[in-house]
C-alpha cells in the first residue's frame, strides 16, 4: 500500500511544482480582492485554475451576482465530469463510491491524464498520492502569491500578473495542435468576447454572464460542426489514453 502512496507522490511531483507556479499568479489577481486567508481558502476548496480565475472576475465586477458564478464555474469545469466518468473504467474495485466522493476534488487535467496512462488499475492510495502534491502546491502557491501581493509593491504585482496570461497559453495551444476544431472554438470565444467589450447593445451584459454565454455558444457550435467519430469497428469514441498519448507527443 505504502508503495502505491510513494509511487503516487513520485508522479505528482511535477504536476505539483507546476501548479506552485501558476496559483501563484491566481494568489497576486486575489489578493487585489481579498485578504490572503480568504484567496488561500478559495483555491483549498476548488483545485481548478479557469474556473477560479472566472470566479475573481465575477468578484472584481461590482454587478456579478453568485449565480453568475456558480453558472460559469459549471460550464466551466463541466469537463471534470466527463473525465471523472473516463477514469471511473480505469480504477481497482477497491475504489468505493465513498472513496471517489471523497477524492473527486483531485481530478484535474494533469492528473486525469497521469491516471489514464497507468497501466495498472488506479487505486484509492496510489490516487491520493498522486493528488497530494498537486494539492498542496496549488494552495501553497496561492497564499505565497496573496501574501507576496499585499506586501510587494504595486509595480511588482502588476508584473507578476502577467503569468495570468502565460496559464491560458499553456492551458490551451497544447489542445489546439491536436485538435483543429479547437481552435474554432477559441476563435468563436474570442469573437464573442470582443463584442461583449466593444458593441455598445452587448456592453451592459456582466462579466459572469459573458463568460457563460462564449463558453456556452463556443462549445456547442464545436460540437455541432465537429462531432467525435466513433470506431466504425466498435462504435466507441477514442479512448481518452490515447487522446492524452497525442498531447503528450506533441509536447516533446
Amino acid at each position: 500500500m505504502f508503495v502505491n502512496f510513494q509511487k503516487g507522490i513520485k508522479d505528482g511531483l511535477p504536476i505539483g511544482i507546476g501548479y506552485f507556479a501558476v496559483s501563484f499568479s491566481f494568489g497576486i489577481a486575489g489578493s487585489k480582492l481579498l485578504a490572503w486567508p480568504f484567496v488561500t481558502l478559495i483555491s483549498m476548496a476548488n483545485l481548478t485554475s479557469a474556473g477560479q480565475f472566472a470566479g475573481l472576475q465575477i468578484m472584481a465586477d461590482a454587478a456579478g451576482t453568485f449565480l453568475e458564478m456558480a453558472l460559469a464555474t459549471l460550464f466551466i469545469n463541466l469537463r471534470y465530469s466527463l473525465m471523472a466518468i473516463s477514469l471511473s473504467q480505469k480504477v481497482s474495485p477497491s475504489f468505493t463510491t465513498g472513496k471517489r466522493l471523497l477524492l473527486a476534488t483531485g481530478i484535474t487535467d494533469e492528473i486525469f491524464a497521469v491516471s489514464m496512462l497507468q497501466k495498472e488499475k488506479v487505486t484509492p492510495i496510489y490516487f491520493l498520492g498522486l493528488s497530494t502534491l498537486p494539492y498542496l502546491g496549488w494552495s501553497l502557491g496561492t497564499m505565497t502569491g496573496a501574501i507576496c501581493g499585499q506586501i510587494l509593491p504595486t509595480m511588482v504585482t502588476n508584473a507578476l500578473g502577467v503569468a495570468l496570461y502565460g496559464m491560458f497559453v499553456a492551458i490551451v495551444v497544447p489542445q489546439m495542435k491536436v485538435h483543429k476544431p479547437t481552435i474554432f472554438a477559441v476563435a468563436i470565444a474570442i469573437a464573442m468576447s470582443l463584442a461583449f467589450k466593444y458593441v455598445p447593445a452587448l456592453s451592459g451584459v456582466t462579466v459572469g454572464f459573458a463568460i457563460i454565454i462564449c463558453a456556452t455558444i463556443a462549445s456547442l457550435a464545436a460540437a455541432f460542426l465537429f462531432p467525435i467519430k466513433e470506431d466504425e469497428s466498435s462504435g466507441a469514441a477514442e479512448p481518452a489514453a490515447d487522446v492524452t498519448d497525442k498531447v503528450k507527443e506533441s509536447e516533446k
